[in-house]
């Protein structure tokens, strides 16, 4: 018992010895930070400078992987943007160049009709535009499909030109589609004369891009080069429409060539000079 009565005042003692001491020690930290706020500074900037001294090299360190974090960033950021950018570019450059193209084909489109006007049918005449959409031309026959949207002014045996010269004439109507018999088919038969000399033939076609001038004068001045145009016998084309030209002349032929290239047709001007219709209707219908 006394042993721990003993114990039990040293312990005492000890909590009032440490009470003691904390007090002391919190009355001389206030009185030495009082002394610090009174003296000078100098010391305190010295040990300032010397932590940043030794700090600064540890805080750009540490500062390294956030700036290459942050460099990495802003360029993969650039790299968006510029692909985002080109992206757009090419979408533009394609638009560009497809209206180049469209503005192209019109430009070209608007040189033919405008070639095409060069030749006015007679007062008494009438015609419509068709576009070209398929072409025939093998062994067999020559001639060419062409969409038209005012059907009802076409008729069979109409005279098909192409620019100022003849090309063919309508054989069919389906709807708003017209077949053209080729002056370059083997069906196709016209009269005409030498321009120059007025030697009259039959210009027949053959299947192929030469037609052969028949029927002619055997002491008919032809040389090559002379200009072939409708003679306006038979009334199914009118005279003076220019049909091609002399290319080569021989004891056994004649060869005339279109006065245009065919196969490049794309439009054509349908003419109505009201010449044998009714011939046509009646002889085609029996």
């Amino acid at each position: 018992m006394k042993r721990r009565r003993v114990l039990f005042i040293r312990l005492s003692q000890f909590r009032i010895f440490l009470r003691k001491l904390i007090v002391t020690l919190v009355v001389i930290s206030a009185f030495g930070l009082v002394i610090l706020s009174k003296a000078d500074n100098a010391h305190l900037n010295t040990t300032e400078d010397v932590v940043a001294r030794v700090l600064n090299p540890v805080i750009r360190v540490m500062q390294l992987p956030a700036d290459g974090v942050y460099y990495l960033y802003e360029k993969i950021r650039d790299v968006i943007r510029v692909y985002a950018d080109n992206k757009a570019l090419k979408s533009q450059e394609e638009r560009v160049y497809y209206l180049e193209q469209k503005l192209q084909a019109l430009k070209i489109e608007n040189e033919l009709l405008s070639e095409m006007l060069y030749y006015t049918p007679p007062e008494d005449a009438d015609f419509v535009t068709a576009k070209v959409i398929a072409s025939e031309g093998d062994g067999f026959s020559h001639s060419l499909i062409a969409y038209i949207a005012n059907v009802k002014s076409v008729k069979k045996g109409q005279v098909v030109l192409y620019k100022r010269s003849v090309i063919g004439r309508i054989d069919s109507v389906h709807g708003s589609y017209v077949r053209i018999l080729l002056i370059s088919d083997i069906n196709s038969k016209i009269p005409v004369v030498v321009e120059r000399t007025r030697a009259k033939g039959i210009l027949s076609g053959n299947n192929t891009s030469v037609m052969n001038l028949l029927y002619t004068a055997p002491k008919a001045d032809i040389v090559k080069g002379d200009e072939i145009v409708t003679s306006g016998v038979g009334g199914i084309f009118p005279s003076g429409l220019p049909v091609g030209y002399v290319t080569r002349v021989s004891p056994s032929a004649i060869e005339v060539e279109p006065m245009e290239p065919i196969e490049t047709v794309e439009y054509v001007k349908i003419v109505n000079y009201g010449t044998y219709e009714d011939f046509f209707d009646e002889d085609f219908d029996r």
